[in-house]
């Protein structure tokens, strides 16, 4: 932490000197420092506070850079407030880490305890062992029942949608948010659910060898299906994460950890990334206008993607110097208002202003919703959840079981990379 604290301070002094490659580049420093810190630690190159700390820093360094007219600079809390969402949840989690550690030390005493008794040998391990062979039955064929249904149910949506709204965002041309219109309420949730298809095929082609011919077929099949939602709807980031959770998921469960994994499958979404792009209507010149980069000619493939990291942190700079009062966490409880439809009869529960550099720009970081309700407290208190949680995660994953935890793991990576 000592390295991110003086890089840190570089980084806020060389912003407020107006140097902001400088500031960007003291930052990344950082990032890749703390992601390497624990990544040869531990070996895993997706262990979860590496991946965090990476993006959260990365992130900032990008946004710090300033490449774009819309940013300015950064308020005292603005700083102060991702400074101690990085060292409350690298902090909590080396703390909660040692301690699940010691309690995993602890119950490794207790069973050689019972089996130099005996109990383990004949009793209790032969009983647990039989519970494991079937567990590992019932987990193939819930594996391949929920990979079948839930591509069904999300092709059902999807064409219900389709249907009902009257047309398919990718055969619209002219209208660059058709996706953006293409929802209906309680609906579209059950749509995007697709995403999760691909890791879970993963882990059942992974962990199932003697898989049949046809199940096979039909995993293959649904996978396809599930892949295809997205690109129907023009859906950049539903494919991304689908395709991106799948390599993790893979990762995991094969134990071939390789950065190229990720680096390959992020190569192959580029193609498809400028197909969609195109499909959405967004050409350069729509899209220049936007983002308003200093450097007019500055590639569009590296504009959009670093609009849409760095706007994160510059939407929650405005939320910081713009918010009138905290909500004292009504806003944070937005997927209750949703699902239970309390934001229909009251709509005052939901109305709450996004604050963002630009109307269209409105990506925003998870900690958002956190400093609308409580602050700079909201901050800390929502990060050091998101490192117990990190902690937890990490020790359950790595324990023999049911396969599909493995699922969880690579989409709590996913979330702390993007």
């Amino acid at each position: 932490m000592l390295v991110y604290l003086i890089c840190y301070g570089a980084g806020m002094l060389f912003a407020s000197c107006a140097n902001y490659y400088m500031s960007g580049i003291s930052l990344i420093l950082a990032a890749v420092y703390l992601y390497f810190y624990d990544y040869r630690k531990s070996g895993n190159p997706l262990h979860l506070r590496g991946l965090f700390s990476a993006f959260w820093v990365g992130g900032q360094a990008l946004s710090c850079m300033k490449l774009s007219r819309l940013q300015t600079d950064w308020s005292l809390i603005t700083w102060a407030c991702f400074f101690v969402a990085l060292t409350a949840f690298w902090t909590v989690y080396e703390l909660a880490d040692q301690r699940l550690a010691k309690q995993e030390r602890k119950d490794r005493g207790n069973i050689r305890v019972e089996h130099m008794t005996g109990i383990g040998e004949h009793g209790l391990g032969t009983e647990n062992a039989v519970r494991n062979d079937r567990a590992g039955t019932g987990y193939t064929f819930g594996l391949f029942t929920a990979v079948i249904l839930l591509t069904l149910v999300s092709l059902a949506a999807f064409i219900l949608e389709a249907v009902v709204l009257g047309y398919v965002p990718f055969f619209v041309r002219g209208v660059p948010h058709a996706y953006s219109y293409f929802h209906i309420t309680g609906v579209h949730y059950f749509t995007v659910s697709c995403v999760l298809v691909p890791a879970m095929a993963v882990v059942l082609f992974v962990t199932e060898k003697n898989l049949s011919i046809g199940k096979k077929v039909a995993a293959a099949a649904a996978t396809l299906v599930a892949l295809l939602i997205p690109v129907l709807c023009v859906s950049r980031f539903q494919l991304i994460f689908a395709v991106i959770l799948a390599v993790i998921t893979f990762m995991q469960v094969s134990g071939v950890k390789k950065i190229r994994y990720l680096i390959a499958a992020a190569a192959a979404l580029v193609p498809l990334y400028v197909i969609l792009t195109i499909a959405r209507s967004h050409d350069v010149a729509y899209l220049n206008g936007i983002f308003e980069m200093k450097q007019s000619n500055t590639p569009i493939f590296i504009t959009q993607p670093y609009m849409y990291i760095a706007n994160n942190y510059d939407n929650f700079n405005c939320l910081v110097e713009q918010l009138p009062k905290h909500t004292l966490g009504i806003k944070g409880l937005f997927p209750l208002w949703a699902l239970t439809g309390l934001k229909f009869l009251r709509p005052e529960l939901v109305a709450f202003p996004l604050y963002t550099t630009k109307e269209e720009l409105t990506t925003v970081t998870l900690f958002y919703d956190a400093y609308y309700d409580f602050g700079i407290v909201g901050v800390f208190f929502f990060s050091a959840v998101l490192g117990l949680f990190a902690a937890w995660l990490m020790r359950r994953a790595s324990r023999p079981g049911n396969p599909f935890w493995q699922v969880f793991y690579g989409q709590a990576a996913l979330y702390f990379m993007l």
